[in-house]
């Protein structure tokens, strides 16, 4: 049994208090390890506020996604018609709804760049493999949370959406109709899968969200924080073993990190009380349009967050199958006569390539379609295994790897823009090209990421006062 810690009697009663809990809880333990003990890089920028604001609209989400069960109706004959009750009747209903509908967006936006700052600075290479898994699967489980909550308005969006997407794993061979039918829980989308969403959406999505959370933070408290140097600040210490380079989180971050959470919630409340729709990105007119399975809208796409996605999933054609045979080939053909791979593995590798070829053949487009959707966000969980690179943060990477990162992100807003529009043969060559320098960027990285020459990494990291 832990022995209890004694003070003074006449210790103030908020000390007392403190003390009394930290006897039986590790209260001043928990802060101290995770917050006022927790050494980060002194050199952190504006990049490193998105972790911290992702967590503040999970927070917005999850309260104001209470409120709006209080009055939500999961069924197909009430819950368009509970939502325009807590949009006019419900005291304050339309400033939670808002809210809820912003902060889904604003989530995405925070994760996106979030994951991004990881890209540049190689926050996802040895010793923080972990973070970087954790972090995508709560990107993968923050898709499908997203998915979810977006039929429960049930309006003519979030209906035909749901019956688009759902009817893409129809395409899976063998078991994609009985998949298919058991995520419905029906032949069509109606009451049966509203309350199979609703359960999800409210419950055992948002567990598994919070538990990815918290493994994501403990797994970056364990190896620390990396920073724009990719310099490990715990490879020199002080006698008490204090990083050189680093500084508490607290009082330092948190009120660098409160600073940015004000500006953020300026422009989310900004948002929130004069544009809350955002031109229909935010949401769409259509779904202020009670759900018609007779009445088909003349486009149906995605919240702007799945676009890019949705775009490679519309860029997989029976043309675009041929194309990826010919990558098929040239990949093999290259690992096989161009590599010093053992004999062994070059045959089984010149094996897999036909049976690709095979399968790219006999399986309909739209089976890949699907993959390529899917594959668009697996591939990111092996991205600590991709980067060959001897240099972790792009400050001293060759000035070349910039330029392909900014055409990434080109690349990638463009595909999310040709998501919203309607199909088009331009459109679809575009997304074609897109979709294919998407994945090059990915599988080729082994190769790219050794080029050209790097710079020196300092053994302290630079940091300039401001």
């Amino acid at each position: 049994m832990a022995e209890f810690k004694e003070i003074s009697p006449d210790a103030p009663l908020a000390q007392k208090t403190l003390n009394w809990i930290d006897n039986r809880f590790p209260l001043s333990k928990l802060f101290n390890e995770h917050m006022a003990e927790y050494y980060a890089p002194k050199n952190f920028n504006w990049w490193y506020i998105f972790g911290s604001l992702a967590l503040l609209v999970l927070v917005i989400q999850i309260v104001t996604g209470i409120f709006l069960v209080m009055h939500y109706k999961p069924d197909a004959n009430l819950a368009f018609a509970s939502v325009e009750y807590i949009m006019r009747d419900v005291p304050w209903g339309w400033l939670i709804r808002y809210m809820h509908s912003t902060g889904a967006s604003a989530f995405f936006i925070v994760v996106y760049l979030h994951m991004y700052r990881g890209l540049l600075y190689g926050s996802y290479r040895k010793p923080r493999e972990l973070i970087w898994v954790f972090g995508c699967g709560i990107f993968l489980v923050l898709m499908a949370e997203a998915f979810m909550g977006y039929l429960l308005p049930w309006g003519q969006m979030s209906y035909w959406g749901a019956q688009v997407i759902v009817n893409l794993f129809s395409a899976i061979p063998f078991v994609g109709p009985d998949l298919a039918l058991l995520i419905r829980g029906d032949y069509v989308v109606g009451d049966a899968t509203l309350n199979r969403f609703f359960s999800f959406h409210v419950i055992a999505v948002p567990l598994v969200l919070l538990g990815l959370v918290v493994a994501h933070i403990i797994a970056l408290h364990e190896v620390g924080s990396n920073n724009p140097d990719g310099v490990e600040i715990k490879a020199l210490k002080d006698k008490k073993g204090v990083p050189l380079d680093g500084i508490p989180f607290h009082p330092y971050y948190s009120v660098h990190d409160i600073f940015g959470v004000s500006l953020f919630l300026m422009v989310f409340s900004a948002i929130v009380f004069f544009a809350p729709e955002f031109g229909g990105y935010f949401l769409e007119f259509n779904n202020f349009i009670p759900a018609d399975p007779l009445v088909t809208p003349l486009h149906i796409a995605p919240v702007w967050y799945f676009t890019p996605f949705y775009s490679m999933l519309r860029a997989i054609t029976t043309e675009m199958t041929y194309v990826l045979m010919l990558c098929a080939v040239l990949g093999g053909a290259f690992a096989v006569l161009k590599t010093r791979l053992p004999v062994l593995l070059k045959g089984a590798i010149a094996g897999a390539t036909v049976v690709v070829i095979a399968l790219l053949y006999l399986i309909d487009a739209k089976f890949w379609g699907v993959v390529a959707m899917g594959g668009a966000v697996v591939i990111l969980f092996f991205l600590p295994w991709l980067d060959k690179s001897p240099v972790k943060s792009i400050r001293y990477r060759p000035d070349g790897v910039k330029w392909l990162y900014a055409v990434f992100v080109i690349n990638f807003l463009i595909l999310g823009y040709l998501g919203v529009l309607p199909p088009s043969p331009v459109g679809e060559r575009v997304s074609q090209v897109g979709t294919l320098f998407y994945f090059g960027f990915f599988l080729l990285m082994p190769w790219w990421t050794r080029l050209g020459q790097f710079k020196p990494v300092p053994t302290r990291v630079t940091f300039t006062p401001h």
